[in-house]
């Protein structure tokens, strides 16, 4: 008899997500009082409310556009919450699939400051002004297992951020990170060594997420655990570029606090002022390093 009141006495102490049961959470919806976790959380004038509360006020027209519910950032709630994750899974996979059939064309994306390809031929990179090398060498990838590792990382990473930013904030700090990834493994790295992969972007959502959970008061430790191991690998294995990787994770925390801390009376500017700063700290530092090797 104790134990089962036991049981029962922790069951209601850590209730779980009704969308998602295998997620505990301490927050729950202000319309309906159902427990939701930060997938589901959808920020309104007070609270937080379900997706199912929000499409009914919706619908019903009793939320004017001005007092909407939208998610923590401040982002516009959507009805699919993953769509630009899946994007990127999809822009990811197509251009691995394209160095796979033309591998000729993967000198032509990856991350290389200046890089002779032949002997006659002209010098290549971004100290010869390819500074779309800093973007493309983030959706390109050699290997089957690199692809594999970061775009499950993109998809356990990258949906509940973009559910929980919204759209146009989630790009940014995928984006900026990756940048932020590119811009320092250019600036570190060897000008001859080309890089390659969308493990700054990556990073990035580490970071964030680390914030994220923060904010909620969520178990940090998964999180925190999973990025350890990450950054064991990156120290520890031949050929990572660990610039990259330092590179976007900065970036993500810095850009995921701005989007989670910021005031709600100047969020937005606070947000993207934060991302247009971060934005400058990247041309800054590849025009430093394009005149080191100029």
């Amino acid at each position: 008899m104790d134990q089962a009141q036991g049981s029962q006495q922790d069951a209601q102490s850590a209730p779980v997500c009704y969308r998602h049961p295998g997620r505990e959470t301490g927050v729950r919806c202000t319309r309906c009082e159902r427990p939701i976790c930060p997938e589901c959380m959808v920020s309104a004038s007070v609270g937080f409310q379900c997706p199912e509360c929000v499409r009914g006020a919706v619908g019903t027209g009793h939320a004017p556009g001005a007092s909407r519910p939208r998610t923590i950032a401040g982002g516009t709630v959507v009805a699919d919450p993953r769509l630009l994750t899946k994007i990127l899974v999809g822009i990811n996979l197509a251009v691995f699939l394209l160095v796979q059939i033309r591998p000729s064309v993967l000198n032509s994306l990856v991350l290389v400051g200046a890089w002779p390809p032949a002997p006659w031929g002209p010098t290549e990179g971004v100290a010869e002004g390819e500074w779309y090398r800093l973007v493309t060498s983030m959706f390109t990838h050699e290997a089957v297992w690199h692809i594999a590792f970061n775009m499950l990382g993109l998809w356990w990473l990258g949906g509940p951020l973009e559910a929980a930013l919204g759209r146009a904030r989630y790009l940014a700090l995928y984006f900026i990170s990756g940048l932020a990834g590119s811009a320092l493994a250019y600036l570190l790295g060897s000008p001859t060594t080309a890089t390659l992969g969308a493990s700054g972007a990556i990073f990035g959502l580490f970071g964030a997420t680390a914030v994220l959970m923060r904010r909620l008061n969520y178990d940090m430790r998964p999180v925190v655990i999973l990025l350890a191991i990450n950054l064991i690998f990156t120290f520890t294995w031949s050929n990572i570029s660990w610039q990259a990787h330092i590179g976007g994770l900065v970036a993500g925390l810095v850009i995921g606090y701005a989007m989670v801390h910021a005031p709600r009376e100047r969020r937005a500017l606070v947000q993207y002022g934060v991302c247009a700063l971060m934005l400058a700290v990247v041309v800054g530092v590849t025009l430093l390093r394009t005149a080191q090797l100029s």
